[in-house]
């Protein structure tokens, strides 16, 4: 093997730019929102196009069915000789469903009609699922499609995993990698579902946040009451309601739940020092997107509040009437959606049996409440060390000139652990998003540069896993 090799992949990736820009476009073009089941045929329909382009360049896919939308499985065998089986064996996971689009007044183009816009800092793909995760899952397409054409081969053993149900929490993933652990034996999982530092420094990220999400129904009066034959009288539940989740933190900006802590470990002094001299400005953060002044934990830094210390946040909130003009009603329900974003050592179960005993203990008499719980998944901690990062570090580090930041992710991939739990697999998590890439808002954006250098930066890896520099 030669470095020789892999500058004729990179020398194809740079040729077939607007080949790969076509093929992304594709899949953005098709509505693949698995929240929604009018658009189930979509996401069906994005499966067998996923299916079809990697059977194109040597992949054995299939889809096989869950209980909800489809998984796309694809194997390639690897190289042929002496030292093929010596190579390592991949499984790259990625998820082809979307998040609905709304509000789609918000969009300064149609959602699924991917346009190539210019900007001061670089042309950019503009559609949703540009980023998350269509745009990433394409880039790693696209190396491989060069591997293929230019060499004849992809160096290392592959095993493709591409669900469609990522962005309703992955109901029926478990299963179906509990149920076919021996198919999807690998000896390390690489996804790119996370994002950089900025655009030109390259990142792994190295912890994730996990989840509890619930909604919180609360009942009074078997019907709405007229607001002045009632009022004072009968219970409110939107006051109520209110009044329970105003109490969620103190004025330090601890989250209240009993138990709500345990496990949380103090950030180590070396880490948190590293974060530190990345020079992060939160101020530039949140002016972006209109705030004047932080919150949060009081005595935290913004990094460490952002990617290790766990939040509980309301995401929704909705009763009576919030038509246009007046209506005074004491309604009979109201609801909240809630999320907390957990940490490594946290447990889930013991987060939501807190939340449980915080909203009970302050439910008031007369007043029914009904707790619904939609996910469930622990912060994951990733090994930074070991041949496989210093592998994806050395990729990024030639393509960009510069070693990655090894970064924490205040967001959840619930896979990750699932991943090591049930396949004991660790995993890469080697992202190409920005900050600004409004992801799950409207006119969601992959930059091109992005996009491109995701392509040569999985490229870069895969050459390495097979030996390659």
């Amino acid at each position: 093997m030669s470095s020789n090799q892999v500058e004729a992949v990179l020398a194809n990736l740079e040729t077939t730019q607007d080949e790969a820009r076509a093929r992304l476009f594709d899949l953005l073009r098709i509505p693949s929102i698995s929240a929604q089941p009018a658009h189930a045929e979509d996401c069906a329909q994005a499966a067998r196009w996923l299916a079809h382009e990697f059977a194109a360049i040597g992949f054995t896919t299939e889809i096989r069915e869950t209980a909800g939308h489809p998984i796309v499985l694809g194997h390639y065998a690897g190289p042929e000789g002496a030292d093929a089986q010596a190579r390592p064996h991949v499984l790259f996971y990625g998820h082809y469903d979307v998040q609905p689009a709304d509000p789609l007044d918000l969009w300064e183009s149609p959602p699924f009609e991917p346009q190539l816009v210019d900007h001061a800092e670089g042309p950019r793909i503009v559609a949703r699922g540009a980023v998350d995760d269509k745009g990433q899952v394409v880039a790693f397409l696209c190396a491989c499609r060069a591997w293929y054409l230019s060499t004849g081969a992809l160096p290392v053993r592959i095993t493709l995993l591409l669900e469609g149900e990522e962005e309703i929490g992955s109901p029926n993933l478990d299963g179906f990698l509990a149920a076919n652990r021996s198919e999807l034996a690998a000896d390390v999982a690489l996804i790119s579902d996370t994002g950089m530092w900025d655009r030109t420094t390259p990142a792994i990220t190295s912890q994730l946040r996990g989840m509890v999400y619930v909604q919180i129904d609360l009942f009074g009066p078997s019907r709405d009451l007229h607001s002045g034959m009632y009022g004072g009288s009968a219970l409110n539940p939107i006051n109520a309601l209110t009044r329970i989740l105003g109490d969620l933190h103190d004025d330090q900006g601890r989250v209240r739940i009993p138990g709500f802590y345990d496990g949380v470990a103090e950030l180590p002094a070396a880490l948190a020092a590293q974060w530190n001299a990345l020079g992060f400005d939160e101020r530039a953060m949140l002016r972006a997107v209109g705030l004047s002044a932080p919150s949060g934990e009081v005595g935290r830094s913004a990094l460490e509040r952002l990617w290790a210390r766990p939040t509980a946040d309301l995401n929704g909130i909705w009763g009576g009437y919030t038509g246009a003009g007046s209506k005074t009603v004491i309604p009979s329900e109201a609801h909240a959606k809630l999320s907390c974003r957990l940490v490594p050592g946290q447990d889930p179960a013991a987060v939501l049996a807190g939340l449980r005993q915080f909203v009970t203990e302050r439910t008031p008499p007369g007043a029914r409440v009904v707790i619904q719980d939609f996910n469930a998944s622990p912060g994951v901690a990733v090994p930074v060390e070991g041949p496989f990062i210093a592998a994806a570090a050395a990729a990024l580090t030639e393509e960009y000139g510069k070693p990655p930041v090894m970064m924490g992710c205040g967001g959840s991939i619930p896979v990750v652990g699932s991943l090591k739990s049930l396949l004991g697999l660790d995993t890469i998590l080697m992202g190409f998003g920005l900050e600004d890439d409004q992801v799950h808002s409207p006119n969601e954006k992959f930059d091109w540069a992005c996009f491109e250098g995701g392509a040569r930066s999985h490229a870069r890896l895969l050459g390495k896993l097979g030996g390659f520099g």
